[in-house]
């Protein structure tokens, strides 16, 4: 009786697989790798709290009332001027998930298609499929989307004139893979998006986080005109994620079509959780914070891969990527081998990780896995890794 009642929007809703399976993973004696959860020792606690007491002090009345939809204005012209930008192409967020959702309310009618990485950020599918959009999906390698498939998807699409809304992409450390999209690569991806008027999505959650490398300009740094990137930013992983707290760089245009979107969704972002990251900003302390988090995250991912070298099982078709930064790397198993089958062993041996599939539009890919580093500590993920090559082990004998 319900599901006659539903809306088509609300009937195109999924629960996070991701969400569900960090139920399950819940238990103290299970090492996890499955969530994308920061260092929880590592928030500036005592600075938050320091900055709160500030900020009830001197403008408590402010801070506590209603806002405006475009965001705190100081806060917005400090991102302004952090990214190189003007203040009109700036809209607060409720973390970059809610941009994910503005945009497709903007953007996407039911049937519309996007093109998405192969594999993906969950949290994008889960928005655009809750308008109803049609996924095409474009395979990765270690330079993140390939180019050469864009194009000749594109071209096909525009024969039958079906061209997508617009190009999803994780271009810094993506999640899943923790693969970086090269500047020669962001440049030829602009240049098929001029050619066929599309715009470009680019989630940008982890990208100050690197540990090695030289970063790659920013999408709307590349497209001179800002005519036809929007990209999303956010404090959850800089900072904190309690503040839901984050921010879309796009075109004067299309921020005023976000506004208007989000105005019906929450009238603004909590300017109190604003007034506080302004002013850790003003106070120089954002930046001081960050390069803690790339100094302990770095040692942590070395610890991952270093323990991946040491203790998985030489076998064919097993193999893992070696990010530049953010939070995750990704896992292949040999052919034959299901990381969903194999899930219920590894949490035998209290040991859990994200299924690949999760991250395929599909549910393909069977024999792959998203392994986090960034919660665990370095302990945890030396036995974690330990607790995990042994499970291979066990499974490639049974199926192999």
């Amino acid at each position: 009786m319900l599901e006659d009642k539903l809306s088509t929007v609300a009937k195109a809703m999924k629960r996070s697989e991701i969400r569900e399976l960090l139920k399950l993973v819940a238990k103290p004696e299970i090492i996890s790798f499955a969530g994308g959860m920061p260092d929880p020792t590592l928030f500036p606690s005592k600075l938050i709290a320091e900055v709160t007491s500030e900020v009830m002090e001197k403008e408590g009345e402010r801070a506590l009332q209603y806002g405006p939809t475009e965001g705190d204005t100081e806060l917005r012209e400090k991102l302004a001027e952090w990214d190189k930008v003007d203040i009109d192409n700036i809209l607060i967020t409720t973390a970059s998930q809610q941009g994910l959702d503005l945009v497709s309310k903007i953007f996407i009618d039911p049937g519309d298609t996007v093109i998405v990485g192969y594999p993906t950020y969950l949290g994008g599918l889960q928005a655009f499929n809750s308008y109803d959009a049609k996924f095409i999906g474009i395979p990765l390698d270690d330079e993140g989307m390939k180019v050469d498939v864009l194009e000749g998807t594109l071209q096909k699409l525009s024969r039958d004139r079906n061209l997508p809304k617009f190009i999803y992409i994780v271009p810094d450390f993506q999640n899943p893979k923790g693969v970086t999209m090269p500047t020669d690569r962001r440049k030829r991806v602009l240049e098929l998006a001029s050619k066929y008027d599309l715009l470009i999505l680019s989630d940008t959650p982890y990208r100050p986080l690197r540990y090695s490398g030289e970063p790659c300009p920013n999408f709307f740094h590349l497209d001179g005109g800002m005519e036809r990137v929007i990209t999303l930013f956010t404090f959850s992983k800089i900072l904190c994620p309690g503040f839901r707290l984050g921010y879309i760089v796009a075109p004067p245009d299309i921020i005023d079509k976000l506004v208007v979107a989000k105005q019906g969704t929450d009238l603004c972002t909590s300017p109190f959780n604003q007034a506080i990251v302004r002013e850790i900003i003003k106070q120089d302390k954002l930046d001081r914070h960050i390069k803690k988090l790339v100094s302990v995250y770095k040692e942590k991912r070395d610890r991952m891969l270093s323990a991946l070298d040491n203790y998985m099982p030489k076998m064919e078709g097993l193999s893992w990527t070696r990010p530049d930064g953010g939070l995750f790397l990704w896992l292949t198993l040999p052919e034959g081998m299901d990381a969903n089958r194999m899930f219920e062993r590894a949490l035998a041996s209290n040991v859990a990780y994200v299924v690949g599939s999760a991250f395929h539009y599909d549910g393909n890919c069977k024999n792959t896995m998203r392994l986090n580093f960034s919660y665990p500590t370095l302990e945890k993920i030396d036995e974690g890794i330990k607790r995990l090559a042994k499970v291979i082990e066990e499974e490639a004998k049974e199926v192999l």
